[in-house]
């Protein structure tokens, strides 16, 4: 076959050519194809023989190509694959210099069969639809030029990570931007501002230091081109569409961000290191919480943009607990897309700051990432920025991490990763464009890798040198990212010094006038997060206690609505049998059991325009089988949900239900944030099994529990952890009660004002831990959740085999609001704090010798005792909500029954479980009534024990009667 009678070659994309030959750099096996291509077209793959056609239809007629093979072709581009893949191993990116990575062989032009020779010899790259520099329409290039574009593009200050990425169309659009025939120089004006921005960042930090040179407030001093970055990058976003930023960040620079971002109020930032925020004189928000240090909190604000925008900053108050904010913020900002009819995620974003120490240690972070594409927690995509000290704390990276970079773990997640020189500004200020550009884009993950250091140690008063001396010997001398941009413009005659002193005067006299202001800075009454929160009250504020029945024509439509299946759904015979017991449920009127009495409470909720959200592992059928919110129909595998059909046209995510990833951290954390974002929403979060909750404890230590009183931030999220001794071993039995009562506020010493028409003692605690035991209690405290002026978090230990029990039922008479229905009282229907004795009792029974306190499934254990061995004798009341403890009601069956023994009665082991939040609270209550001492409280429960429970079925059940027994038994019952 000769060069000129090959058929008119078809130009192919690179991106369409399917086999692996960019991979596969032997030699033999190219030629080997050659050959067989040569013998027989048809003998080798379509894009092979359009390859070999291309290629040897198109190279013999360009003169000066001084022979070039197929082979020496094929060398080039898997030359060009190889800078586009390992080229960020060559980049310039450490500002200090100290990186000494091995350059990567395939980097290096022998290992293709080249040599210096070769450099000025012109080569034809083809006519490929390729991205990149090779679509330049210039086929023929010198071997120097194509190497000078390639290091350019891959090894300059900024180290590109896309290859990874299973996408054609992704890694071309990358390409577009990255092998770019010439680079994007910025023009004067962009330049200046870009240097205002860098001076406002470095002057802010030199300004902290000079004023309060003993404080920590954890600088960013070594990455300062973070905030003129950050700057450009809401700007870039702001133009193309975004309106809402959520921001979740460390401490380390988060003043400055926070003074030059999110525009916080300079004199408020000085004023709070001055010694803090004083309460406001007058009654209105008198509550200031216990507080929290300054480089924990958030704020809200609204900046102009570059381009003529307003754009909105929220950055979320974080604990110390690194990384722990992320889920938080990601939640928050899915909650803005819902309220804001986001849909297609577009107008608001979520930005995470991270450190390289954290990003690559904390596994909080793969868990969040892991949320970035779930149907039900993708935000369409949150911009990662690593602020990459190169060092945590005192720990080096080579003991750090596995990995070459601290950002590996978002490969799993197929996101692109920019590396980049802190010192380079116009490259840092290239990576957040293009990052903001990707996310609005591609709707998915972006990071961003600034590579810097920290001037200072881990703190200003830190000594660094111990641990790193090499290092902060070069940082000793190094100049800062500002010196060195400066000198660029000064150098290319683009500004003059009195330009440059010029900004830096005005910085400085703005610094301190905000300074002088900051002496007689009064803090404003607390502002909340979100606009949706104006009329909250907080826990000084007076609220009264609200009905939450609901009327009986609207339970009998709900009820309706939450039980009929569509035409021609066939769902799997046993749910179908469940959704003909629901409906007879609805019809009479009567055995309404737990999974209805749930659905109800969410329907009402609907129906008066609230939103519902519940989130957690396999909520959708329940981990009990017993939910069934979402049918699959048995023939299609189509999709029911009764739930999001309760009124006309119903918005697809007013009610949402969702299984969620295998983590508890994450997802609880997730749907914290999405809790802070609206009160009229009700978002639960329900664990497998109790037990596992204890995954997510930083999230209930460090946010949950102590939120409110930390940053005013109130939530009213609601926490399922399922509960209860049924002989499933030591991690499916206890959700650790004890540990969420040890974290309740309210003082054991001190009985509260108990009016029956406030919620003062409610408003006043940090949360609300209840184990209830009816269907129509729960129907109450779940809309309780909502019909109130404040919001608090609800931890609610919830039934395991309560919700098939016979007796563990309810009328729907207890659900609404009819005057004299059960339940009904002078405050209208609501939940009952406090169940009594089911015997109908009188105010005053002489004749009951003891009074059982109990809460929980014992108490149909207890009950069906009581029944068998006939003891009249005895009383037993539920305490529904044990904490804020109900002073009152228990007050008012110890009256009740003045010469009954007092019993406490739990399954847990002494050591778990309520008795040692019950025990000093109930003697408060006993010593208020001179009911007699500490010692008249009767234990009945396991012994203390170090795991919760039994692995032995035979133990347990001997354990449970004994306990059961021990309760009822005819004589007086000896403890301790």
């Amino acid at each position: 076959m000769t060069w000129a009678s090959a058929p008119a070659p078809r130009a192919v994309p690179l991106s369409r050519l399917t086999d692996s030959f960019l991979d596969g750099t032997s030699s033999v096996y190219l030629e080997e194809l050659q050959r067989a291509w040569e013998a027989d077209p048809a003998s080798v793959d379509e894009s092979w023989d359009n390859f070999f056609r291309n290629f040897l239809g198109q190279a013999a007629p360009a003169a000066g190509l001084s022979g070039q093979t197929i082979q020496e072709s094929m060398q080039l581009l898997l030359l060009v694959r190889a800078y586009q893949v390992n080229g960020h191993m060559k980049a310039r990116l450490d500002p200090l210099g100290l990186d000494d990575r091995a350059v990567p062989e395939d980097l290096d032009l022998a290992n293709y069969g080249f040599t210096d020779a070769d450099l000025d010899r012109e080569f034809f790259l083809g006519v490929w639809k390729m991205s990149g520099f090779l679509s330049e329409n210039r086929p023929v290039l010198t071997l120097r030029e194509i190497l000078s574009k390639l290091e350019q593009a891959y090894c300059g200050p900024i180290g590109f990570e896309y290859m990874h990425i299973p996408d054609r169309d992704k890694c071309n659009w990358l390409r577009e931007k990255i092998e770019t025939a010439s680079l994007n120089q910025y023009q004067k004006d962009r330049r200046l501002v870009m240097l205002d921005r860098l001076i406002w960042s470095t002057q802010f930090e030199n300004f902290l230091a000079t004023k309060w040179a003993t404080a920590k407030r954890f600088g960013l001093e070594g990455g300062e081109t973070l905030i003129p970055g950050m700057k450009e990058m809401f700007d870039r976003s702001a133009d193309l569409g975004v309106e809402n930023i959520v921001i979740g960040m460390p401490h380390r620079g988060r003043l400055n961000v926070l003074g030059n971002v999110v525009r916080k109020p300079l004199s408020q930032i000085f004023s709070e290191f001055a010694g803090g925020t004083r309460p406001v004189e007058g009654e209105d928000g008198l509550y200031t919480g216990t507080g929290d240090v300054k480089y924990h909190l958030g704020t809200s604000y609204d900046r102009p943009t570059r381009g003529g925008k307003r754009i909105h900053l929220s950055l979320v108050a974080n604990p110390s607990h690194l990384e722990a904010v992320d889920p938080v913020v990601v939640g928050k900002t899915r909650a803005k897309q819902f309220y804001s009819d986001d849909a297609d995620r577009t107008k608001n974003m979520g930005i995470l700051i991270h450190g390289d120490g954290s990003f690559a240690g904390q596994g909080i972070v793969y868990e969040t990432l892991h949320l970035s594409a779930l149907p039900n927690y993708t935000t369409g995509g949150t911009i990662h920025i690593v602020v990459n000290n190169q060092v945590a704390f005192t720990t080096d990276p080579r003991a750090g991490r596995s990995s070459q970079y601290c950002t590996d773990v978002a490969k799993a997640v197929n996101v692109p990763i920019f590396h980049v020189n802190g010192d380079d500004l116009e490259a840092v200020v290239r990576v957040c464009e293009l990052a903001a550009e990707w996310r609005q884009t591609f709707h998915s993950d972006v990071v961003v890798d600034l590579i810097c250091y920290r001037r200072f140690g881990h703190n200003e008063i830190d000594e660094p040198s111990f641990t790193q001396p090499k290092m902060y010997q070069v940082i000793k001398n190094h100049p800062n990212s500002l010196k060195l941009y400066e000198e660029k413009l000064l150098g290319t005659g683009e500004v003059s010094k009195e330009d440059v002193q010029r900004i830096h005067d005005k910085v400085n006299r703005i610094l301190n006038e905000e300074f002088a202001k900051s002496k007689d800075y009064v803090p404003n009454k607390r502002d909340w997060l979100a606009a949706y929160w104006t009329g909250f009250k907080s826990p000084e504020q007076i609220s009264r206690v609200r009905n939450t029945g609901v009327k009986p024509e609207v339970l009998k439509r709900v009820g309706q609505a939450i039980t009929t299946l569509p035409e021609g759904f066939k769902p799997h015979r046993a749910v179908k049998k469940i959704f003909e017991q629901r409906a007879a449920m609805i019809e009479s009127g009567e055995g309404i059991d737990w999974a209805v009495a749930e659905a109800l409470a969410f329907a009402a909720l609907i129906v008066e325009g609230n939103h519902v959200r519940l989130s957690g592992q396999d909520v959708e059928r329940g981990t009990f089988s017993h939910r069934h919110s979402v049918l699959h129909d048995q023939e299609t595998g189509a999709k029911y949900c009764p739930l999001d059909h309760v009124v006309m046209n119903q918005n697809e995510e007013l009610f949402t239900v969702s299984n969620s990833s295998l983590s508890e951290f994450a997802v609880l954390g997730f749907e914290l944030g999405y809790s802070m974002e609206n009160p009229n929403s009700l978002v639960l979060w329900e664990a497998q099994f109790g037990d596992f909750s204890n995954g997510a404890q930083v999230m209930f230590d460090q946010f949950l529990s102590s939120g409110e009183a930390k940053w005013l931030r109130q939530t009213g999220l609601v926490v399922l952890l399922p509960h209860g001794y049924d002989g499933q071993g030591p991690e499916h039995s206890s959700s650790r009660l004890e540990r969420f009562l040890q974290m309740s506020d309210d003082n054991p010493f001190v009985i509260p004002e108990m009016d029956p028409t406030l919620r003062k003692q409610i408003q006043e605690c940090n949360w609300q831990v209840v184990n209830v035991t009816t269907p129509a209690n729960y129907f109450h405290v779940l809309r309780r959740q909502i019909h109130r002026e404040f919001r608090k978090p609800l931890i609610v230990t919830a039934p395991k085999n309560l919700l098939r029990h016979k007796e563990c039922k309810s009328n729907l008479s207890e659900f609404d609001d009819v005057e004299g229905h059960p339940g009904f009282d002078k405050q209208g229907t609501r939940f009952k704090r406090l169940i009594k004795d089911r015997n109908d009792h009188k105010e005053v029974e002489e004749g009951i010798n003891r009074l059982v306190l109990c809460s929980g499934k014992v108490y149909y254990e207890l009950d069906e005792e009581r029944k068998k061995t006939e003891r009249n004798d005895v009383a037993i009341c539920r305490v529904e909500q044990l904490s804020p403890f109900p002073y009152d009601l228990i007050q008012r069956e110890l009256k009740r029954y003045p010469n009954a023994e007092i019993v406490w009665c739990q399954e847990e082991p002494m050591n778990m479980g309520a008795y040692t939040y019950i025990s000093p609270r109930l003697y408060s209550a006993m010593k208020s009534l001179g009911r007699g001492s500490f010692d008249d409280i009767k234990y009945v429960g396991r012994a203390p024990s170090a795991a919760t429970a039994t692995g032995f079925l035979t133990v347990h059940v001997q354990e449970q009667s004994e306990l059961v027994n021990k309760a009822l038994q005819p004589e007086p019952i000896k403890f301790p």
